[in-house]
């Protein structure tokens, strides 16, 4: 995944980085050791920051690691992070545990996603949910974002697609803030244009009713979907890696769909023993 980044030294992309995170300089100066008058110089390219300071500030501003490897480029120094492939022989624990994690959580749905939402590896239940998704949508590589969102995937059967696709979007537009890439913004614009069945405004059963809302809670909002003659309800989940070392390790998300309600419980546990 390629970031953008305008033709300017590291100091102004620092000061970018810390104005979207509602810093102050002096703030920023008292988390990272340093002080005010420094990050100023920094910022303005009146100081070249030491690839340490780079670190530091980057760290104090929760910036990705691929954004880190770029600052440190930008700074005149050589990218700290690397960026190894899944199928790599060095990932074989990484993927190991993913598939464990992912066997673990079934009969329930959950699946992981790169940094494109492209889909890294599932499980039954995710498999489950997929049925009657058309053929273009599972040819590899598997986007996320297409397959809930297009036409010829989930979106029919999502009895709430005008609260859920407005979630994602949301939740795409905030990925696109903090790395900025040109893929991303692509995929948005694709998956956005795609048209909203005039069920998603008429109420989670389709008929102007909610039935589902009987059963689900309110404290978050609920993937509705219809299986089988069956409506199931789930609360999704996100789980990232804590301090990841690695650009491909950072970009992995594992998403879980917990059942919202009995009923949706052991229609999985029945169809998937």
């Amino acid at each position: 995944m390629t970031t953008v980044f305008p033709d300017t030294g590291v100091g102004p992309l620092l000061r970018d980085w810390r104005e979207r995170r509602r810093i102050s300089q002096l703030d920023l100066a008292l988390r990272a050791d340093s002080s005010a008058r420094h990050i100023s110089f920094i910022e303005t390219g009146r100081s070249r920051p030491s690839e340490d300071m780079v670190l530091r500030l980057a760290e104090q501003l929760d910036i990705p690691v691929r954004e880190r490897n770029a600052l440190l480029v930008m700074a005149g120094y050589a990218p700290r992070y690397t960026q190894t492939p899944l199928d790599d022989p060095a990932m074989a624990s990484v993927r190991e545990g993913l598939d464990r994690l992912l066997a673990g959580y079934e009969p329930y749905p959950a699946l992981v996603v790169d940094g494109r939402y492209d889909v890294v590896a599932v499980n039954r239940g995710i498999a489950l949910l997929m049925e009657g998704v058309a053929e273009e949508l599972l040819t590899p590589p598997l986007n996320a974002m297409r397959i809930t969102l297009h036409p010829a995937g989930l979106a029919p059967r999502i009895l709430n697609l005008a609260e859920w696709r407005a979630d994602l979007l949301a939740q795409m537009e905030r990925q696109i803030a903090l790395v900025r890439s040109p893929e991303l913004r692509t995929l948005y614009e694709e998956v956005a244009a795609y048209p909203v069945p005039d069920r998603a405004d008429r109420g989670a059963d389709g008929r102007g009713g909610d039935r589902s809302r009987e059963r689900t809670p309110s404290f978050a909002l609920p993937l509705v979907i219809e299986h089988g003659g069956q409506v199931l309800s789930f609360i999704a989940s996100i789980a990232t890696f804590n301090t990841p070392m690695d650009v491909t390790v950072a970009e992995l998300a594992i998403e879980t769909f917990l059942p919202a309600d009995r009923e949706t419980a052991a229609y999985l546990r029945e169809r998937l023993p």
